[in-house]
C-alpha cells in the first residue's frame, strides 16, 4: 500500500487548519492549479507505463511551447490565429524533440531517469544561448518592443495579452464565489481520458509488455526501440500543450525560468497521488494535483501563522516536492530488492 496520498491529506489538512484560509479561496486556487498543471502532469503517465520511469525532460516539451510563444508574439499573430500558430510550430518542434530524446534513451536503457534530467538541463542551456544571444545577431526580430535596449536578447518577461486567458473564459461562470472554467476543466479531464484510452489500445498493450521485458517483447515480434520512442514523443507533445496552458492562463511569459521546475512538481504531484516510477495512473495524476496543490497554497500562511514567517512555509513545500520524489525512489528499489 503507498501512503503518500495519506501523508500528504494529513499535511494539507493540518496545514489548512493553522493557515486560517478559507476553503472558497483555498478551492479556487486548487481548481486553478488544476487546470494550469493537469495536463503536464499527465505528460507523465506514458513513459512511466513503457517502463522508462519519470521523464524529467518534459522541460523539453514546454521549452518548445516557449519557442512558439515567442514566434507568435514577435510576429504578432493575434487571437486564435496566434493559438493555431502556437500549436503548429510547438507541435512540429515536439514532435522532433521527442524523437530525437527517444533516440537518446533507446542507447542508455535502464539509466533513462537521470539521462532525462541532463537533457532537459542541456536544451534549456541551448535555449537560452538562442534567446539571449541569437535573437538580434543571427535571427532578426520583428518586434523589437520585446527585446532588450542594446538590440540583441530577448527581454525577461514578456506580455501575452494576445493570448492570456484565451481558452480560460470558454464556457466560464461563478457560483456563488467559486470561480469554474468549466471548458478547461473538461479539457484536462478529456486528456486524461484519452491518456487511460492510450494506455488500453495496442500501442497501449505493447508499452506494458516492454515495461515487463524487453526480450519478452522482442519474441513477440514488438520493436521495442520504436514503442519508446513513441512513448517519449507523446510525452513531449503533451507536456508542449500543458504549458502553454500554464503560461497562457498566467498571461505573462518568463523566457528564460517559465520552464524550469516543471519537471520536478509535475513528479511530486504525480507521485503525491500514489503513483510510483514504475505504475501510474490518470487517477494518481489527478488526485496528486488537489492533494500538492492544497499543500502549496496554504503551507505560507501556516507557516507566518505558527513561526511569523512565511518563507518557512515557501522551503517546506519545495522540501516535500523534492523529498516526495526521493522517497519514491527510495521505495521503488526497496520493492525491487523485495521482489
Amino acid at each position: 500500500m503507498n501512503i503518500v496520498p495519506l501523508v500528504f491529506l494529513i499535511l494539507s489538512a493540518t496545514a489548512f487548519w493553522f493557515s486560517e484560509m478559507s476553503l472558497t479561496f483555498v478551492l479556487n486556487e486548487v481548481i486553478t492549479r488544476f487546470i494550469r498543471d493537469g495536463v503536464m502532469v499527465l505528460a507523465l503517465i506514458i513513459p512511466i507505463t513503457a517502463g522508462m520511469g519519470i521523464n524529467f525532460s518534459i522541460t523539453v516539451g514546454a521549452l518548445c511551447a516557449q519557442v512558439a510563444m515567442i514566434l507568435a508574439v514577435d510576429f504578432q499573430i493575434p487571437g486564435f490565429k496566434g493559438l493555431l500558430f502556437i500549436a503548429s510550430i510547438g507541435g512540429t518542434l515536439s514532435i522532433i524533440m521527442g524523437t530525437l530524446i527517444g533516440l537518446a534513451l533507446n542507447r542508455v536503457k535502464n539509466r533513462e531517469m537521470i539521462t532525462t534530467m541532463i537533457i532537459g538541463f542541456f536544451t534549456t542551456s541551448i535555449y537560452q544561448l538562442i534567446f539571449m544571444v541569437g535573437y538580434g545577431t543571427l535571427i532578426t526580430p520583428n518586434n523589437k518592443e520585446i527585446m532588450l535596449s542594446r538590440g540583441i536578447g530577448i527581454r525577461n518577461m514578456i506580455d501575452l495579452e494576445l493570448y492570456r486567458n484565451l481558452i480560460d473564459r470558454i464556457w466560464f461562470f461563478t457560483l456563488g464565489e467559486i470561480d469554474i472554467p468549466l471548458f478547461m476543466i473538461f479539457f484536462v479531464c478529456g486528456f486524461g481520458l484519452m491518456v487511460k484510452y492510450s494506455t488500453i489500445t495496442r500501442v497501449g498493450k505493447e508499452f506494458r509488455v516492454i515495461s515487463e521485458s524487453h526480450e519478452k517483447a522482442t519474441q513477440l515480434g514488438i520493436d521495442v526501440n520504436i514503442v519508446r520512442i513513441k512513448a517519449i514523443v507523446a510525452s513531449t507533445v503533451i507536456a508542449c500543450i500543458g504549458h502553454y496552458i500554464y503560461v497562457q492562463n498566467i498571461g505573462m511569459l518568463n523566457v528564460y525560468s517559465a520552464h524550469t521546475n516543471t519537471d520536478i512538481f509535475s513528479c511530486a504531484a504525480l507521485l503525491a497521488g500514489g503513483a510510483t516510477i514504475a505504475r501510474a495512473k490518470v487517477s494518481h495524476s489527478f488526485l496528486g494535483i488537489f492533494l500538492f496543490h492544497s499543500l502549496f497554497v496554504v503551507s505560507p500562511q501556516a507557516g507566518q501563522n505558527l513561526f511569523g514567517n512565511p518563507a518557512l512555509g515557501e522551503y517546506f513545500r519545495s522540501f516535500v516536492a523534492y523529498g516526495t520524489i526521493a522517497f519514491a525512489l527510495i521505495m521503488n528499489y526497496r520493492n525491487k530488492r523485495l521482489e
